[in-house]
């Protein structure tokens, strides 16, 4: 093979990677699979929706139903408020929960809906009123770290401490006795 058509090859294999890792990056980016419709559009307010980001999938049942519109701050109660846009296909009840979940260990967060049982149905404009707020790994091990410091703390100080003597004849003990827990008596 001559120098021209080893060039050719080699630019060929270099712009079929370049269009592979331009799809892989739209994949990713949730760029590809907007094939939602027509939509209406639905607020839920969270006090914790972790790395949730517009343009978010909204699933239910697994199955993609619409997407994150909007997330803005609401400065009186200190809550996110999120602005869904669920396609028109699909019709979920006033009393449906909105929960934000993470695909996999670190994935991407969406919301999930679950739908309730009431026979009214959202509308646009309306405003799901039970939510859950986003698991956030870095809080969940701090709390597991603080309950183990705490426990281990407690059975120390219940070693250390002596055992009071039986009481007296009279029933009456000369001191105030602690609970379990190391709280202050009773």
């Amino acid at each position: 093979m001559d120098r021209t058509t080893i060039d050719l090859w080699v630019g060929v294999f270099v712009a079929l990677g370049v269009a592979a890792l331009l799809g892989l990056a739209m994949k990713v980016g949730n760029l590809t699979s907007n094939k939602i419709g027509e939509t209406y559009s639905v607020s839920a307010a969270f006090e914790n929706i972790g790395g949730l980001k517009p343009n978010a999938p909204v699933k239910s049942a697994g199955v993609v139903v619409g997407r994150v519109a909007d997330i803005k701050f609401d400065t009186k109660l200190y809550e996110a408020v999120v602005t869904i846009k669920i396609d028109e296909r699909y019709e979920f009840p006033k009393d449906t929960f909105a929960n934000i979940y993470t695909a996999g260990l670190l994935g991407e967060q969406y919301v999930g809906l679950e739908a309730g049982g009431d026979d009214d149905v959202l509308k646009n404009g309306d405003k799901i009123a039970q939510t859950q707020d986003a698991v956030v790994l870095e809080k969940m091990i701090s709390q597991f770290l603080y309950n183990k410091a705490s426990e281990t703390k407690s059975e120390e100080s219940a070693a250390s401490t002596p055992k009071e003597a039986a009481p007296s004849s009279g029933g009456k003990s000369g001191g105030a006795k602690s609970t379990e827990l190391g709280d202050a008596p009773f």
